[in-house]
């Protein structure tokens, strides 16, 4: 099964992923946890151009192509095989944050970046992707309790961006069956109980 997480930065996504994780090792499932952008040798390189906040000259059409590249070269490096293997492979993010980021974030054309991203993935699309919803205002609190200079190149984009971002998140759940809408106000372990509850319920399919 393939299963992606999604949110704003700063939503906690990534403690579910581990969460996640430690629950398929101890029902010795065999499983793989990827990041994005990032996960290869090549995905890794293109992560530290995305994110080098010294690159504030950057297109967003480079973004947006940058992103898709290091998508691409993972799907066919890591993901398809892990897949054929049998494995539980769990990424977080994946194409769904650039159609949230720079389709409805930067702007650029919803159908040309739905284009790029179904090229880029090959097929590889997530059989089930969770959205940790939290609050913009919330998110905005735990953006400046990091620190901004913490922040990388995407993080310290302005608050208007984010806020198209969130509406690209709803949108997704709205016309994607797949994505999952988890109220991420919530305890850890509480949105942990959902997410496998979800999982369960795939899995009986």
């Amino acid at each position: 099964m393939f299963i992606t997480f999604e949110g704003l930065d700063f939503c906690g996504k990534s403690t579910q992923v581990e969460i996640l994780k430690k629950y398929f090792e101890d029902r010795n499932d065999k499983v793989e946890l990827i990041r994005e952008p990032g996960g290869t040798k090549i995905s890794e390189k293109i992560r530290n151009i995305l994110l080098d906040k010294k690159n504030s000259e950057m297109s967003i059409e480079s973004e947006l192509l940058l992103f898709s590249s290091s998508r691409a070269q993972l799907v066919r490096e890591k993901i398809i095989p892990l897949l054929e293997q049998g494995y539980y492979v769990i990424s977080d993010r994946f194409h769904d944050s650039s159609i949230a980021y720079q389709g409805f974030g930067r702007g650029i054309d919803i159908a040309a970046v739905k284009a790029i991203q179904n090229f880029a993935i090959d097929g590889a699309v997530p059989n089930i992707t969770f959205f940790i919803d939290v609050p913009f205002d919330e998110i905005q609190k735990r953006r400046v309790k990091h620190g901004e200079k913490n922040l990388d190149r995407i993080e310290l984009s302005k608050n208007e961006f984010y806020q198209n971002v969130y509406k690209g998140y709803l949108e997704l759940c709205k016309t994607e069956e797949r994505v999952k809408r988890i109220d991420g106000t919530k305890s850890i372990d509480h949105i942990h109980q959902q997410i496998i509850s979800e999982i369960n319920l795939l899995e009986k399919q």
